[in-house]
């Protein structure tokens, strides 16, 4: 959920704190878990969890910024400082830092993609404080026809018993609103928590695929074959390492057959590049370590099976800067103590104290996506080629709020504006139904 940008390093990463490790109620016992599992308890955990406590820590602003009244990005910057010390917020997400333009881009995402001849059904997991929620509802209420607002809802499925206490008292500063609102309190990825929606709907997620669950795959050298990195504590002692046994897991294979890495270790090629590559291996081995979005693919499968006519607009980032834990698409894991941001440089050291966030690989996400929406078999990988069910793009969030927002509105007298200069590392993705589906 918490990230930071290129240009505003985010010393601002712990948005809950639990001083206790929940390693005694969730990894006490000699029983290893997969990665996924011990990063679902670091941050989930209802006792211990990063994200189970201090809901206040999810800023909040009491007022829009009025960006056309600053000189510029250093006053910006002074501006922005000044929030933080007032509030002791660890970070404010970009909705809430550009409110309301932010959420009334993506409401006009919406307005000029749904089919308003039927009732509007907008899904948001993760909702935060609900500032989200009552942006579009805004918009909506003042841009669309009455009739649309008036026959919506808005639907927010939230983990936190806390935000979602939240985003009741947000959204409610519109009476109206309340009727059309309400917060699901559950975790989306349990498909027990859905029915089966055949209507068109949307589902929002901001910041969301960061924090989901990963797993971990590892091979000793160029050519070794794929193994599944599992969790667990050292005899008689405190610390956590890493076990690695072979490929087992449904969903880690999956993962890797639509990411299409071979279980063997072995890229596609010609023989002799086989050939130098086992010499190259056999002289300079180099472990590698591979981080998929196992969580994001379990979300997406629920999703399309409890939604299959669902549109989805998800804003996420797509690297990001100073990382130190290592591997592809690896986690940045950040902790706040006496007011100063530290990295981690392993997740291992995770206990509840830390925020762990990983960058979204937009293109596998794209894959992941159509799969799911035509429940393919993972060695089907021509059909993600053919006939596809979803029409999807990928916008710098630049380029998104050009095209759907009003950028004017967060530019500074010298002409700087911040949601388009200082997130760079972010995008939007957009999916939506082709006509074609039965």
């Amino acid at each position: 959920m918490a990230a930071r940008s290129v240009c505003c390093p985010k010393r601002l990463s712990s948005l809950f704190f639990s001083p206790k490790a929940y390693l005694s109620t969730q990894i006490g016992s000699d029983a290893p878990v997969l990665v996924r599992d011990f990063i679902r308890a670091a941050l989930y955990d209802p006792k211990d969890g990063y994200f189970s406590h201090r809901s206040g820590s999810v800023g909040v602003l009491d007022r829009s910024i009025k960006f056309n009244q600053l000189e510029g990005r250093k006053a910006y910057m002074r501006h922005l400082d000044k929030i933080y010390k007032q509030s002791d917020i660890s970070w404010f997400t970009p909705v809430e830092l550009f409110k309301p333009w932010y959420a009334h881009g993506i409401a006009e995402a919406i307005m000029r993609t749904a089919n308003l001849s039927v009732p509007l059904k907008i899904y948001e997991i993760g909702g935060g404080s609900g500032t989200c929620a009552k942006g579009v509802m805004d918009y909506i209420k003042l841009n669309a026809p009455t009739r649309v607002y008036d026959n919506m809802s808005y639907i927010s499925v939230e983990i936190s018993s806390s935000l979602a206490k939240k985003q009741q008292e947000t959204v409610g500063g519109v009476t109206s609103h309340l009727a059309k609102f309400r917060v699901e309190c559950r975790d989306a990825a349990d498909p027990s928590g859905w029915g089966l929606e055949q209507q068109p709907c949307w589902v929002i997620m901001l910041e969301v695929l960061d924090n989901l669950p990963h797993d971990l795959i590892y091979s000793e050298n160029q050519v070794s074959p794929w193994m599944e990195a599992w969790v667990e504590k050292q005899h008689e002692r405190s610390e956590l390492s890493e076990l690695y046994k072979q490929l087992h897991d449904p969903l880690i294979t999956k993962c890797m057959e639509i990411l299409d890495l071979p279980k063997d270790g072995n890229t596609r090629g010609s023989i002799f590049a086989s050939v130098a590559k086992n010499i190259s291996a056999k002289i300079f081995p180099k472990p590698r370590r591979c981080w998929l979005p196992t969580g994001c693919l379990k979300l997406l499968e629920v999703l399309h099976g409890a939604l299959p006519k669902m549109s989805l607009i998800a804003s996420d980032f797509s690297y990001l800067p100073d990382v130190k834990v290592p591997g592809e698409r690896a986690p940045l894991v950040s902790t706040k103590k006496d007011g100063k941001s530290s990295d981690y440089n392993t997740y291992l050291d995770a206990k509840g104290d830390a925020d762990i966030f990983f960058p979204t690989d937009f293109w596998l996400l794209e894959r992941m996506d159509h799969y799911c929406s035509r429940q393919l078999k993972p060695n089907q990988n021509e059909s993600l080629k053919k006939g596809k069910k979803r029409r999807t793009i990928m916008l710098d969030t630049s380029s998104f709020m050009e095209e759907f927002g009003l950028p004017s509105k967060t530019r500074t007298k010298d002409g700087y504006n911040p949601l388009l200069d200082d997130f760079k590392n972010t995008k939007f993705y957009l999916s939506v139904p082709t006509h074609n589906i039965k």
